[in-house]
Formats: C-alpha cells, sequence, structure tokens
C-alpha cells in the first residue's frame, strides 16, 4: 500500500480534491481535523493556556481557535512551538490509522504543510493542489471570514507555492473544480498501476 501526501497552500481546494479521492474509494486521512481533536485534549488545552495565556481559552474552557491563530500566526516562535506540540501526536495517529487501512492501493494524508513540517520523507508520493494566488485569498476569505492581510499572513507561514511544485510528484491545478476532476481520475489510475496492491 503507498502512502501518499496531499497538500497545497492555504485555499488551493484540497479538501475538495481530497473528497473527490474519497468518491473513488481511497481512505483519506484529514490532518487538520485530527489537530483540532487533540487541542481539545484536557493536557494540550492546559499547555497552550500555559503558554499563551488564559484570553486564548473560550468561556467552554476549550482553546479559541481564532484567537489562537491571531496569536501563532503573526509570531514565527510561537507557531513553531505550537506545531512542536500538535504535530508529533498527529504522526502518531495517522500511523496508528495506517495499520487499520486494508485492501486498498493507496491512502491518503491531506496536510497544509507536508514540507514545512519535514514529514514528506515519510511519502511515497506527493500530490500538491495548485490554485492561482488571488483565488486562493478569496476562498479563504470567503469561508474563514478573514481579512485580505489574515490570509497573506498564514501564506506567508508556509513555502511558496513555486517551491512546492518543484517537489511534487504530481500537480492538480484546481482553479475550476471540473477541470480537476479529470486531473484526480489520471493521478488516481497511476497511483493503482504502481501500487503494491494493484489488482
Amino acid at each position: 500500500m503507498l502512502k501518499v501526501g496531499l497538500t497545497g497552500s492555504i485555499g488551493s481546494g484540497k479538501s475538495t480534491i481530497a473528497g473527490v479521492f474519497r468518491v473513488l474509494g481511497i481512505p483519506v486521512y484529514v490532518s487538520d481535523d485530527e489537530a483540532k481533536k487533540i487541542l481539545d485534549h484536557p493536557d494540550i488545552v492546559d499547555l497552550v493556556v500555559n503558554k499563551f495565556g488564559k484570553d486564548v481559552a473560550g468561556p467552554d474552557g476549550l482553546i479559541n481557535r481564532k484567537a489562537l491563530a491571531t496569536e501563532v500566526f503573526t509570531d514565527a516562535e510561537k507557531l513553531r512551538w505550537l506545531n512542536s506540540v500538535i504535530h508529533p501526536r498527529v504522526r502518531e495517529h495517522f500511523s496508528e490509522w495506517i495499520e487499520n487501512q486494508t485492501n486498498v492501493s493507496y491512502i491518503l494524508q491531506e496536510a497544509a504543510i507536508i514540507y514545512e513540517s519535514g514529514f514528506s520523507t515519510f511519502f511515497d508520493k506527493i500530490i500538491v493542489v495548485a490554485a492561482p494566488v488571488e483565488e486562493r485569498i478569496s476562498r479563504v476569505i470567503k469561508r474563514d471570514t478573514m481579512t485580505r492581510q489574515e490570509v497573506l499572513d498564514r501564506l506567508n507561514k508556509q513555502w511558496p507555492e513555486e517551491k512546492k511544485l518543484e517537489q511534487a510528484d504530481y500537480v492538480i491545478f484546481n482553479g475550476d473544480h471540473s477541470q480537476a476532476i479529470p486531473q484526480v481520475l489520471e493521478v488516481h489510475d497511476h497511483l493503482c498501476s504502481i501500487s503494491p496492491n494493484y489488482k
């Protein structure tokens, strides 16, 4: 079974593309979903509040993600610290998740910062989802009701898209979702054909 990473800059449409692979029967592990669950663990809440103060906690005692994002996406050192707390736990959970996947040609992990986190060597192949920068910014502003500057702050914490494209095994251009689907099918067919589990 091949381990395939699916990544791309914020707003590129990774989740949409992951959904197409899921329809094709491919198990998809969404790192962001797991990271959110980990952030709700009481021991992690305590760590984060001790580091950043009570202002990052909501009235329910859980971490207020918007307040935390404001704190870390304007400070590279704070973001590094948070990633050092969350990422090892996500990786551990992902490894356990893989053990439960059987009878498939490949699995996907959707994650925004596969390259930035140094995790790219774990995968057999990496797919990068790309889209024009203004399209990406527009999508995030609409989706997350963020300001343009907030989106740019996040983009600036990630590798430039061009750098990711240079290292990708496959690229799916997602300026238009309807044009992306044939690209997904082509990548899917190729991954199935090179998988040790190919039938």
